[in-house]
C-alpha cells in the first residue's frame, strides 16, 4: 500500500475487538498497520489478510524488536490484555501479569526499539466508584479492583517513561465499548462474552436463553447499572486522531475519557435491544457482580477539545443495530469454519 505516513504502526491485540477496529481505522486513514497478538481471545479472521500478522507474545521482546526493525514501526498502539472485571477479582494475579507485567515488557522493548509514540488501551476502571456524576480525568483515580489497578498501573509506567526518554503516550480511558465496525468487517466475536450488548444481542437471536442483570439495588434511578456506551468505531478513530496529535506534538502527552456523556441503565439497554429486534429477552435479576460501580458516566470534553473528534454513531440503537448485524455474520462464519 501506498503511503504518504512517516512509519509505521504496531497493533497489540490487533486480532481483539477494539484491536481489530483499530486496524481498520488506521488502514483506513493509510498508515501502515503491523499486528501482534497471541490468539489467547483473538481472532486470526479479525485481521485483514495483507497485513503483517504475528502470532506471539508481547513478553517476547525478541519479536518485538524484529517487528519493529522490518517494518519500521515508530508507534504502539496497546490493546492486549485482560478486560473482565469479575474474573480480575477471582484470579488477580493473571491480570497484573497480563495487563501490567507484558505491558512493562512492551514499553521496554519499545524505548530500546526508539519508537516515539505509544498509545495506550486504558479503562474508566481507573476511577472506580466516583464521587461525581460525570467523570472528568481530573476525577481521582481509586479502582475497587485488580483490573482497573492493573491499567492505572500501566498509565503510571507510561508517564514515568515518557519523562525519563523520547517517548509521548496517549492513555485513552474508555467507557462501555459496544457495537460493530458498519460495514461488517468486523466485530465483538468472544465466545462468552460479559459485555451487556453482545449478551443481549446474542439473547435476541436465540444463542442464549436469558440475560442475567447483575444488581437491582445500585443508587440509580431503576436501580440497575448505569453505564456510558461508545460505539467501538467512534473509538477507534478517537486512536487514529490521537496518534496523529502525537506525532504532531512529539513533547506533549496526553490522558482523555472515551465516552459520550451520556448514561443508561441496563434495563434500559434491554428494552432498546428489544425495541430494534421486535422481541422480547427473557430477564434473570442477579445479585451484584464483585467490582462493579453504579454508575460511570464521562465527561468527554476534553477529548473534544483536543481532537477533532466528531462521533459519527452517538446512538443506542444505532450501536445495537451494529453488533446485531455483527452477530448475524459472526453466525455465518462458524457455520463455515
Amino acid at each position: 500500500m501506498q503511503t504518504d505516513k512517516p512509519f509505521g504502526v504496531l497493533v497489540t491485540g490487533g486480532a481483539g475487538y477494539i484491536g481489530s477496529h483499530a486496524v481498520l481505522a488506521l488502514r483506513d486513514a493509510g498508515w501502515p498497520v503491523a499486528v501482534i497478538d497471541n490468539l489467547v481471545t483473538g481472532f486470526r479472521f479479525a485481521v485483514p489478510g495483507d497485513v503483517p500478522f504475528y502470532q506471539s507474545d508481547i513478553e517476547d521482546q525478541a519479536v518485538l524488536a524484529r517487528i519493529f526493525t522490518e517494518h519500521g514501526i515508530g508507534a504502539v498502539m496497546h490493546f492486549a490484555g485482560s478486560v473482565v472485571v469479575p474474573e480480575s477479582v477471582s484470579d488477580p494475579l493473571k491480570y497484573y501479569h497480563n495487563n501490567t507485567v507484558k505491558s512493562r515488557a512492551l514499553i521496554e522493548a519499545a524505548v530500546n526499539g526508539h519508537v516515539r509514540h505509544f498509545i495506550f488501551s486504558s479503562t474508566a476502571a481507573t476511577y472506580g466508584i466516583p464521587e461525581v456524576e460525570a467523570v472528568t480525568e481530573d476525577t481521582p483515580q481509586m479502582p475497587i479492583n485488580p483490573y482497573g489497578w492493573s491499567k492505572l498501573m500501566t498509565e503510571r509506567m507510561l508517564a514515568d517513561t515518557a519523562i525519563a526518554h523520547a517517548m509521548n503516550y496517549c492513555a485513552l480511558r474508555y467507557f462501555n465499548v459496544a457495537g460493530a465496525d458498519p460495514e461488517g468487517r468486523t466485530g465483538q466475536s468472544t465466545a462468552g462474552a460479559t459485555h451487556l450488548i453482545k449478551v443481549a444481542v446474542e439473547a435476541a437471536l436465540g444463542k442464549r436463553d436469558h440475560v442475567a442483570v447483575f444488581g437491582t439495588d445500585f443508587d440509580t434511578p431503576d436501580g440497575t447499572g448505569v453505564r456510558d456506551y461508545i460505539h467501538v468505531s467512534d473509538l477507534a478513530a478517537a486512536h487514529v486522531l490521537a496518534l496523529e496529535e502525537l506525532v504532531a506534538r512529539p513533547d506533549a502527552s496526553l490522558t482523555m475519557n472515551c465516552g459520550y456523556g451520556r448514561g443508561f441503565s441496563v434495563l434500559e439497554v434491554l428494552d432498546a435491544v428489544d425495541r430494534v429486534t421486535n422481541r422480547t429477552i427473557e430477564r434473570r435479576l442477579e445479585p451484584r457482580r464483585a467490582g462493579d460501580p453504579g454508575s460511570l458516566i464521562s465527561d468527554p470534553s476534553r477529548i473534544k477539545a483536543t481532537l477533532p473528534w466528531q462521533p459519527q454513531h452517538a446512538d443506542l440503537d444505532t450501536i445495537i443495530g451494529h453488533a446485531l448485524q455483527w452477530e448475524r455474520k459472526l453466525s455465518d462464519l462458524r457455520d463455515e469454519r
